[in-house]
């Protein structure tokens, strides 16, 4: 019997309330949310429940972000009456390419990133907005309760999720205060985690939902919000970068939005199908951020909130099959993100609304979902840029001109390029010459990322049992070494994973607590040998305004 054969045994030997409800819907971001949202306005009677395993909605959101406001047009159509608390009308746009001492602004804005008529938001606080107006339709909504499983009858139907357990030790024993994780039972249950959810991607392997799609995609998105000095700040302005400091071959780009009250928001995004083994996203954000002409902004200024999380960028080519007995995916889960356009709230919300009108229009049933789905605006919007990403696998600059050509054409290539798994294109150390790096020196904090681990305000009860799991550490300690010298001590941008040497030997030390759920170790780990899952409810960031 395997440890977690003898833990699902023990979880199951235990009682557990019930709850029921004719929809669970598992995550409260602008997907989940939405789709709560529309299904009680289409029919108050039908029983919703939303479960959040951030402390608070929004608290765990992370993302640019510029919005289109079409869907939420639709979905309420006054809310530009009471808009969302950080919200700024998208002003001008700019496009840079940088080299290490300077750039060249653009005189073309690429299609996908001119936003006029757009909005500059704080999803988490977008999110958090959104919430108590799906409460008052109706919807419950569960914060600081993490999905833990999905619940199955025999021929696999999805029954509904069972909430983690509270009160666990390190050692599994239970603690003074233990509370048994409820069952909640549901007619329908809607994955709606983001980016690599880790409910979604075990479905996904049950149901074998890939199975006629290409491997999925991700990109790294590291954000920091700063409040700066008076005078520097056009409320409004959108600048994007390409360039350094991301070498030929490494995906790579940046975001910086000016909002209200002196503030900014920068980001790097960072591809997870990088090559050398030696990069590091959360240092490519830093080198940006000290570039001369970025640094200006920032000097005197100060980090009011830093994270990270997982992009997923696979597209049209890399959509799973959306339905499965019992149960639908939507939003990021599914990979809906328009990786040109750098957006993907649109997307998100349109999901979710399609999914309550499928669901409300037949009776709870989520068959014929997917077909519905890959029928709608939002698959067309994915399969006119599906090539544009896969370009950039063949360098930046074929990446750039495939993207102009596919623009001209509006996607009518008559071929797919296709997505090759993140985990599998490290190449081996000494296998091909390391790229030049040409970094600076940096003077803005934060200075390392246990730094930005404090500005992302996370929290984990140490006395928890460890959420990575890693199959097989001698792994690690000896062929991950030799081969790729233990990249995850790199592309974590929290400091989670460290190689330590003590003595009882060289060893894999896993630093939960300063997990920032980010989810790129379960992405880019080139043996697939760590999984990421729930710790207790309510752990992780405390994202302000990200």
């Amino acid at each position: 019997m395997t440890e977690h054969e003898a833990s699902t045994i023990a979880a199951d030997a235990v009682e557990r309330d019930v709850m029921e409800y004719d929809v669970v819907t598992v995550g409260a971001g602008p997907a989940g949310l939405a789709f709560a949202i529309r299904l009680k306005q289409l029919d108050p009677g039908i029983s919703v429940c939303v479960i959040e395993k951030a402390s608070t909605v929004g608290a765990h959101i992370l993302s640019g972000a510029v919005i289109e406001p079409g869907p939420l047009d639709a979905l309420l159509p006054g809310w530009r009456d009471n808009p969302p608390p950080v919200c700024v009308a998208a002003g001008e746009d700019e496009f840079w390419f940088l080299t290490r001492d300077g750039g060249r602004k653009s005189p073309i804005v690429p299609p996908g990133m001119r936003n006029h008529g757009n909005f500059i938001v704080s999803l988490g606080a977008m999110c958090a907005w959104l919430a108590p107006q799906a409460e008052a339709l109706g919807v419950e909504i569960y914060a600081g309760f993490a999905a833990a499983e999905t619940l199955h009858a025999d021929d696999g139907t999805v029954l509904g999720v069972r909430i983690g357990d509270m009160g666990v030790a390190r050692d599994g024993s239970h603690k003074a205060g233990y509370t048994a994780g409820i069952d909640i039972h549901a007619k329908v249950t809607v994955l709606a985690e983001g980016a690599r959810g880790h409910l979604t991607k075990r479905l996904v392997k049950r149901f074998d939902l890939d199975a006629d799609s290409d491997p999925q995609n991700y990109s790294i998105g590291i954000k920091e919000l700063w409040q700066v000095p008076e005078g520097r700040v056009a409320p409004g302005k959108i600048v994007h970068t390409l360039g350094w400091p991301a070498d030929s071959h490494t995906y790579g780009g940046s975001f910086l939005y000016h909002l209200d009250n002196h503030q900014v928001a920068l980001g790097y995004v960072s591809g997870l199908d990088y090559r050398d083994p030696e990069y590091k996203p959360w240092e490519a954000f830093q080198q940006w951020k000290n570039h001369p002409l970025i640094r200006p902004l920032l000097e005197g200024g100060s980090i009011l909130s830093a994270g990270a999380r997982a992009i997923v960028t696979g597209g049209w080519q890399s959509l799973p099959k959306v339905e499965m007995p019992g149960a639908l995916l939507i939003g990021d889960t599914a990979g809906l993100l328009n990786v040109p356009k750098i957006k993907g709230t649109h997307q998100a919300i349109r999901s979710g609304m399609l999914a309550a009108e499928h669901l409300a229009g037949n009776a709870l049933e989520a068959s014929g979902f997917d077909a519905k789905l890959r029928a709608s605006d939002a698959m067309a919007e994915l399969k006119q840029v599906r090539n544009i990403k896969p370009g950039f696998k063949k360098g930046l600059w074929f990446g750039l001109a495939n993207a102009a050509w596919e623009t001209a054409v509006g996607g009518r290539s008559p071929w797919t390029l296709e997505a090759k798994a993140d985990w599998s294109t490290l190449d081996k150390v000494g296998e091909h010459e390391q790229p030049r790096r040409d970094y600076v020196e940096r003077s803005l904090a934060p200075r390392d990322r246990l730094q930005g681990v404090y500005y992302a305000a996370t929290e984990h009860d140490e006395d928890q049992p460890v959420h990575l799991k890693v199959a097989d550490t001698s792994i690690c300690v000896d062929r991950c070494t030799a081969e790729y010298a233990n990249p995850c001590t790199r592309f974590c941008p929290a400091g989670v994973y460290e190689m330590v040497e003590d003595a009882a030997g060289r060893r894999l030390q896993i630093n939960a607590a300063n997990c920032v759920h980010c989810k790129t170790c379960d992405i880019k780990d080139p043996y697939e040998i760590i999984t990421w899952v729930t710790p207790e409810g309510g752990a992780g960031p405390n994202y302000q305004n990200l």
